[in-house]
């Protein structure tokens, strides 16, 4: 199928940053095989022809840092510092979870982010009293793309932490390429915190073997730093790197709690940092230096974490964030400007997660994209100033329809991959029957 969709602007938020006025793409295969100015000799031979009537079209967004098994906590544990959130609100309620509230619960985090622009996804999860491959066959059916990934506790007895390694390592190799490529998976220890020495070894060890990415939560706190070095006379950054975990592309979540030595590390062992500014705020965690990280070179991708912590998925909402807090820490408004921005939730989280085939409108590169019409919206005027408008002013709202391989996931706002009522109706049965059983 040769698709051509023409008349819109185009933001190919590729390395030259084009943008198209008078656009043109053809997609092919999945693959965007045309990506420039309007030409009437490309409109031959084609299968279909999408007039986009004015809209400005983007690559869809790249959300490298979330938890979509806990959209159905949103709300729960509002206004309480990490520690005891973890400890006393989400975990426990997570330890009563069944396969059909996590599939539930994935079906509302992915209809969220689809409806808001994201096309593809970085997830680590519990699979503590759930079937993860039913899990992960409902996650292939709504077409997202995205890596999803077992995580590794050292929590309980001796037997279910060994038992928790099984499964994460046969997590790994089964998933490593499924759904025709779109879905993959990487080696997810939670933490230095929660993961002894021992388990961190072997994660690294399945990740190598495996050849896939690790992904895991560091330096996010104060507290954190401090209770790694009681207990292991280092920092987080260095007792993971003793440990061998960065000898494989890993994607750090968090990371705001970082010196220039550690920034140093993380660059010469390609360390990529998922930044979760609205979760960090809301859980008083602090704001990561993005900036700092960025001039020492380290790759970084935007991220929303759960909605338990956020309270939403909006990555038009926390890539804003993300380029105002910069701003603001630094006292200088030149700083993360909207190129950079725009760039770090699209090619750069892309890259961040080992998916450059996608994030930006590039020949050869997969169709995901996302259209915005502007045109009945106040908030996006004058429309002349399109571009300023997509970082500062542009919200998920705006977003009409949603690609993937080519391939409509959200047309007209409607989502055509996930019955949205059924989903509505039943998260909110389930998250009662929950929380009446704790």
């Amino acid at each position: 199928m040769k698709t051509v969709y023409y008349n819109a602007t185009f933001f190919t938020m590729d390395k030259e940053n084009h943008i198209f006025d008078n656009g043109m793409m053809v997609v092919q295969d999945q693959l965007i095989t045309y990506i420039g100015e309007h030409s009437k000799e490309r409109m031959k031979d084609v299968d279909h022809v999408v007039n986009l009537n004015g809209k400005w079209v983007m690559p869809g967004l790249v959300n490298t840092h979330s938890h979509i098994l806990m959209t159905l906590l949103r709300g729960i544990g509002d206004d309480m510092l990490l520690k005891p959130w973890l400890e006393t609100k989400i975990w426990p309620i997570e330890r009563q979870y069944t396969t059909e509230i996590a599939s539930m619960s994935a079906q509302l985090g992915i209809l969220e982010m689809v409806k808001s622009g994201t096309t593809t996804f970085s997830d680590m999860f519990n699979p503590n009293g759930i079937d993860p491959n039913i899990v992960m066959e409902t996650i292939g059916e709504t077409g997202i793309r995205g890596a999803f990934s077992y995580s590794i506790f050292s929590f309980g007895t001796e037997e279910e932490q060994k038992m928790n390694l099984l499964g994460a390592e046969q997590f790994s190799k089964d998933y490593k390429k499924i759904a025709d490529g779109r879905l993959t998976t990487m080696v997810a220890p939670h933490s230095p915190y929660a993961c002894t020495p021992e388990a961190l070894i072997e994660s690294a060890r399945i990740a190598k073997e495996n050849d896939l990415m690790v992904h895991i939560h560091v330096s996010e706190t104060d507290f954190e730093i401090q209770d790694i070095e009681n207990r292991y006379s280092n920092r987080p950054v260095e007792h993971l790197r003793k440990l061998g975990v960065f000898d494989q592309p890993t994607v750090m979540a968090h990371g705001v709690v970082l010196n220039d030595e550690e920034r140093a590390i993380l660059k010469q062992y390609d360390v990529r940092v998922a930044h979760n500014p609205i979760s960090n705020l809301k859980l008083g965690s602090g704001i990561a230096d993005v900036v700092s990280l960025l001039e020492a070179g380290v790759k970084v991708g935007i991220a929303t974490d759960s909605t338990a912590s956020n309270n939403n998925l909006d990555m038009f909402e926390e890539v804003r964030t993300a380029a105002l807090l910069q701003k603001g820490m630094y006292k200088d408004a030149t700083k993360f400007p909207a190129q950079t921005a725009l760039t770090l939730a699209t090619r750069g989280g892309a890259e961040v997660i080992g998916m450059g085939h996608t994030g930006s409108l590039e020949e050869n590169k997969k169709a995901d994209f996302i259209t915005i019409y502007p045109h009945d919206k106040e908030h996006l005027q004058p429309i002349s100033a399109a571009y300023s408008h997509l970082l500062y002013a542009a919200r998920g709202s705006d977003v009409c329809d949603v690609y993937i391989d080519g391939n409509a996931i959200v047309k007209n706002r409607i989502c055509l991959t996930i019955d949205e009522e059924k989903v509505i109706s039943e998260v909110n049965r389930l998250q009662n029957s929950l929380l009446n059983n704790l």
